[in-house]
């Protein structure tokens, strides 16, 4: 299988001197997924945690709402790329192949395989249960983040989507290049390890965008946190559907944009 890391030479300027140098940097290639032998969509992503990522992406895409509903998956290395060959059990094959048969086409990051522009702003999920989080066990949790992120060490070329739970303080974190496939994975490894993600909190080291919250809602999490911006649509979506959406957490800083009664802080005066 593919390495998800690949030393590679280059030419390092530092303090007005060039000379010979290296980097350890990401790979990515293209990942095809398909159910039942008909392909879905075509992701570019790390190679790694691919068991992950298949139950994950079909997960996060409405596809399947468990990991028993998905058959053996086989991981399919050519010189174009990877396959993940799925199987769907039961009825959901044959709902899925009448499905594909009336769909468009892929249509782009976080998108993949929809049928419809109704389709892409399906509503999330509403999410109710009674997680709360103390404020500064939030930030601490933040802070172990790059302790998970081993690719990013190396690399500082990808992204991370964590799972922390305040009762236990487990940590699962999954990397890719891509924001997207980084939390398929992590839904993947959730769904596998019968862990409920409405038990934790979702951690991610990029802006949130709408997708993002529509897949962690699919997931059941309830507490989205973030270290950059969120957009306006992602504000509205967590907000319908119930999600605490915290973002820009750079250190002891961050931002509570809906639901702020999960953080459980001393609220301070306004600040502009």
């Amino acid at each position: 299988m593919s390495a998800a890391i690949v030393k590679a030479d280059c030419l390092v300027r530092r303090h007005d001197v060039t000379a010979p140098g290296g980097r350890s940097i990401p790979e990515e290639t293209a990942i095809a997924f398909t159910y039942g032998g008909t392909t879905h969509a075509v992701m570019m992503a790390t190679p790694a945690d691919l068991e992950d990522f298949a139950v994950g992406f079909a997960l996060t895409e409405g596809l399947i709402s468990a990991e028993d509903e998905v058959g053996d998956v086989e991981i399919v290395e050519t010189d174009l790329g990877i396959e993940l060959r799925c199987w769907l059990r039961g009825g959901l094959q044959d709902a899925y192949a009448a499905r594909r048969r009336s769909m468009a086409g892929p249509t782009g990051c976080g998108l993949c395989g929809i049928e419809s522009l109704e389709q892409a702003s399906r509503p999330a999920p509403v999410l109710d249960n009674a997680l709360h989080v103390a404020s500064q066990a939030l930030i601490e949790a933040m802070e172990r983040l790059p302790g998970e992120q081993p690719l990013f060490r190396e690399t500082r070329a990808v992204h991370a989507a964590a799972f922390w739970n305040p009762a236990t303080g487990v940590m699962l974190a999954r990397e890719d290049v891509g924001r997207h496939n980084a939390l398929d994975k992590l839904a993947g490894a959730l769904t596998r390890q019968k862990i409920a993600a409405s038990q934790g909190v979702v951690l991610m080291t990029s802006r949130i965008s709408v997708e993002l919250v529509q897949k962690a809602a699919r997931m059941g999490a309830s507490i989205l946190v973030a270290v950059s911006a969120p957009t306006a649509l992602a504000v509205r979506t967590a907000q319908h559907c119930g999600m605490t959406l915290v973002a820009v957490m750079r250190g002891r800083d961050y931002e509570v944009f809906t639901h702020p009664g999960r953080i459980l802080e001393q609220v301070s005066a306004h600040v502009a």
